[in-house]
């Protein structure tokens, strides 16, 4: 016997509160310690920690009272029983910011080619505190306190804020949100990673939302930008920075016009034949970086595929596997292939398997964060 209209409505609306109820505490439950890097570890011994922790970004940790932390935070550790200040967090360092570095022409010490051996190994001995804030994530460290409501946790990342430090044991258990000040003896780092998992965890509670397509929920973005499969990686390095991107489709390069493959392209209405993302980047060791720069993106994709690193890391998709929905795709089946694929975005692609857009995490946030809004409003 079918349960009647208002009877599904009223279930569905109280799935919806109790999902509402839950805090950025119970997201971070499977959460383990956090990791991160001193700010004296040189730029190659950081890429060694992301890879050995399986992560894209690590807080920089400092001794307090020398430095003025990342967009004027003031983000502590102390001891649980004395309260005196251990360390302060001054910023956080991306595969962004490392990849902006190496490829910032400003910083030649030696050599005339950035991909000059000694130039770049130069490079990987310098101090990652020099480092972050090269791209605009860095320029900025967020915490969110453990008490802060799903709502306003997905405010915060459906503005393009990837990450944020969350005090485990706060001294400000009354504060809810947003904080650039804090000193806690631990913390952990919830991502938006964290945020779709949980949600894709929740599914049922979200109901129709997760039905809808992407295009109808207003999570598509039709402006696309690629590489062709003639850009060299160094080159595709420095439109991930130029763009602050942290990924781009390649497409088949073209025959009828003329392109400067050094720059990205608009890649709508082109077929995707890889994806160049700096993840992908960080698991190269410096003898690695230093052959694969003047190869094609393509051809990095395809050497990248097949290393023991890359086989080593969490389930991934490979860089040369399309991870891909088309527009009337539900919203359900893009956050599926994201956390299972460990992508942060979904190329969107018409039923010729041409590029019509991407869904990024910011998108997916932003765009469940407003129908839930709409929700609560007609209840």
């Amino acid at each position: 016997m079918q349960e009647p209209k208002d009877d599904q409505e009223n279930t569905a609306a109280k799935s919806i509160l109790r999902l509402l109820e839950k805090t950025v505490k119970n997201v971070l439950v499977n959460k383990g310690r956090l990791a991160e890097v001193p700010y004296t570890a040189t730029l190659g011994d950081t890429m060694n920690a992301l890879v050995a922790n399986k992560v894209t970004a690590l807080p920089v940790a400092a001794p307090p009272g020398q430095w003025i932390g990342a967009g004027g935070s003031m983000i502590m550790e102390s001891d649980k029983q004395t309260g005196v200040v251990r360390k302060h967090y001054i910023g956080m360092v991306t595969m962004l910011d490392i990849l902006a570095y190496i490829a910032d022409d400003d910083n030649q010490m030696m050599g005339s080619d950035v991909g000059g051996d000694a130039n770049l190994e130069r490079k990987m001995t310098v101090p990652i505190s020099l480092i972050i804030g090269r791209s605009f994530e860095g320029l900025s460290l967020w915490t969110l306190n453990p008490n802060t409501s799903i709502l306003d946790c997905m405010e915060l990342f459906s503005k393009g804020i990837h990450r944020a430090l969350v005090p485990m044991d706060s001294q400000m258990e009354n504060v809810q949100g947003v904080e650039l000040v804090e000193s806690a003896s631990s913390y952990k780092m919830l991502t938006q990673m964290d945020l779709l998992k949980f949600l894709n965890d929740h599914a049922s509670e979200l109901g129709e939302i997760l039905s809808s397509s992407i295009k109808e929920i207003g999570c598509l973005n039709q402006s696309v930008f690629s590489i062709t499969d003639r850009t060299k990686v160094i080159d595709a390095i420095k439109c991930l920075k130029t763009a602050m991107l942290h990924a781009v489709p390649i497409v088949e390069s073209s025959n009828l016009i003329k392109e400067d493959d050094k720059q990205l392209v608009d890649g709508k209405g082109r077929k995707p034949i890889g994806t160049f993302s700096a993840t992908d980047l960080r698991g190269c060791h410096f003898s690695a970086l230093q052959t694969w720069l003047p190869l094609s993106a393509l051809e990095f994709t395809e050497l990248v595929s097949s290393s023991p690193l890359f086989a080593a890391r969490e389930r991934v998709s490979a860089p040369k596997e399309i991870v891909s929905c088309q527009p009337d795709s539900a919203l359900s089946e893009a956050i599926e292939k994201i956390v299972y694929n460990h992508v942060h975005r979904v190329w969107v692609v018409d039923q010729q398997g041409l590029l019509a857009g991407l869904v990024s995490l910011t998108d997916i946030v932003g765009a469940v964060r407003v129908s839930l809004l709409s929700k609560i409003d007609i209840m």
